[in-house]
């Protein structure tokens, strides 16, 4: 345990205080869900989450459906829950209403299903086909009213469009999921989620395994994202009466490009530490704090210093909190803040703002970020019409650090917006589901700066933010001025909505211009699909 470092013991006894107060709280709830965090999915529940009849806890996902009732039975009319198909065979039930697998009995419940995700596809454009094949996995339950478990797999084979295929080539990762095996000419990649969870009340709940968290009411968050590849993690969330519920999450993370031990060892590792503390004003208004703190688990010497326990303080922490010493990297301290406000019965105006307080002094950018949007459901009062029209904009080097172990990255890949740093971005989501039918359409527009021979703009948080850097002043939009248009439709038929199974027509539009360069693709696609995991596309 030479690596641990003493704690500050008032911050451990209040953490312990809590966590004994919280567990010994009278029981007597449903039981937990784990749902699966896709934007696709959970704007479905805009109707329970953003009505002025409610007041919910809306920022930290994924959900534990069973925190809320409003939210469950919405879920459940969009799971078709109170559909009674015992009369039919199995077969027909697994394709249509119910788990490949569903045990349930008053000890425990279970269910497990095969996923496909079988896509071909072509870019008119540029005569290239695309595919992408997948054979997985999902499979979850519950022990008692208290304890969540729920694991998918992914084994993928595919082929991409030209700007992802560029996109995989310069980051060895492919957009959101794992990094790239090429073999023969195709990319291939697989992972696992994995995430058990025990909530002795209902005021208190603990997850620990290996998943994304998002944190925030939009689209994209600033704050984090589940736009990079899973990572280990252990969350801890509790409600501080009616009003205020405190989240806490600890993370391990890689970063392939830094300094390696040696030839065959792992990717170096970092650890992340994350609070958010989000307090319900009323059944409109709510605000939320946000404190992330990256810090290297060992030097470019290979000295370890190991997990900080002074990391499990709850109380917000500042960077003097953490290990210091010789050849010690300081860690990435980031603070921001979330917050809504309902202006009609299920129309919300939200925003985020970060401050990155951690930029080289070598650098005169200001090191944040902000978001401003609005959404709601049921526009025009036409049921099952959801939007959303959102801005988010980063000043050049915010989520970079002079030393890029403890850049704001898992393997290469943004925790925040996947444009990384110094763009603005304005993008609208409109979505309409009637009967088993589920319409989307996306349209964005995005400008950004981009490097220069190897002179860094900003723009990629992964460099040092110390190193090749332009004199004078700093400038979002700095760099190779690059604006990015990008559309994308689709038209699913949801086939069993208890593991998402769709038969789903797409199409993508994308054009990334500047001085240099014209990349366009048009892109349609069809596929038979399922799962709930996020593919981005839009970057």
């Amino acid at each position: 345990m030479k690596h641990i470092y003493l704690a500050n013991k008032k911050g451990v006894l209040f953490f312990s205080f809590f966590i004994v107060l919280l567990t010994t709280t009278k029981q007597g709830f449903a039981q937990l869900i784990y749902q699966p965090y896709s934007y696709q999915f959970y704007q479905k529940l805009n109707t329970a989450e953003y009505s002025t009849a409610t007041s919910l806890h809306t920022a930290v996902k994924p959900y534990f459906i069973a925190d809320s009732n409003a939210v469950r039975r919405v879920y459940d009319s969009l799971m078709i829950s109170n559909v009674n198909d015992s009369a039919r065979s199995w077969l027909h039930r697994a394709l249509f209403t119910e788990h490949g697998v569903s045990i349930k009995n008053k000890e425990y419940t279970f269910y497990a299903d095969y996923l496909t995700d079988l896509q071909a596809g072509r870019d008119l454009l540029n005569k290239r086909t695309t595919y992408l094949n997948t054979r997985g996995y999902q499979a979850g339950g519950t022990v008692g009213d208290n304890f969540f478990f729920y694991t998918s797999g992914y084994e993928n084979q595919g082929k991409f469009a030209n700007y992802e295929a560029a996109y995989i080539a310069r980051t060895g990762m492919i957009p959101g999921q794992a990094y790239n095996r090429s073999f023969l000419g195709y990319n291939d990649w697989s992972y696992v989620t994995a995430m058990m969870g025990y909530a002795p009340s209902k005021n208190f709940s603990i997850a620990l395994g290996q998943d994304k968290t998002f944190i925030g009411d939009g689209y994209r968050s600033l704050l984090i994202s589940d736009y990079a590849s899973v990572y280990p993690l252990l969350r801890i969330t509790f409600n501080l009466g009616k009003n205020v519920q405190y989240m806490a999450m600890w993370s391990y993370m890689e970063d392939q490009n830094a300094v390696r031990f040696n030839v065959v060892g792992n990717y170096r590792r970092k650890w992340g530490a994350f609070h958010y503390i989000d307090w319900n004003i009323n059944n409109r208004a709510s605000i939320g704090f946000f404190n992330a703190i990256i810090d290297e688990e060992a030097n470019d010497q290979g000295q370890l210093h190991g997990f900080d326990v002074n990391y499990v303080d709850p109380i917000y922490f500042s960077s003097s909190l953490g290990p210091s010493g010789a050849g010690t990297v300081p860690d990435h301290t980031l603070i921001g803040f979330n917050g809504k406000y309902k202006v009609l019965d299920k129309t919300t105006i939200y925003g985020q703002l970060l401050f990155d307080q951690s930029l080289s002094a070598a650098n005169n950018s200001s090191g944040n970020a902000w978001q401003l949007g609005f959404k709601g459901s049921d526009l025009f009062k036409v049921n099952g019409l959801n939007y959303l029209v959102e801005y988010n904009t980063a000043a050049p080097y915010t989520y970079s650090n002079q030393n890029p172990i403890v850049n704001y990255a898992e393997l290469s890949e943004p925790l925040a917006d996947p444009l990384g740093a110094n763009f603005k971005e304005l993008l609208g989501i409109i979505n309409y589901s009637i009967g088993r039918f589920d319409l989307q359409g996306e349209a964005e527009y995005a400008k950004y700066g981009l490097n220069i021979g190897n002179i860094n703009y900003g723009q990629q948080i992964t460099l040092a933010d110390n190193i090749n850097i332009p004199t004078g002043g700093s400038a979002n939009g700095q760099g190779l001025a690059t604006t990015l248009k990008y559309a994308e439709g689709t038209v699913a038929y949801i086939i069993n909505p208890k593991y998402n199974f769709r038969l789903e027509i797409g199409a993508i539009l994308r054009q990334e211009k500047n001085s240099q360069t014209n990349t366009k693709t048009a892109l349609v696609t069809i596929g038979l699909r399922s799962s709930f995991r996020d593919l981005y596309h839009d970057f």
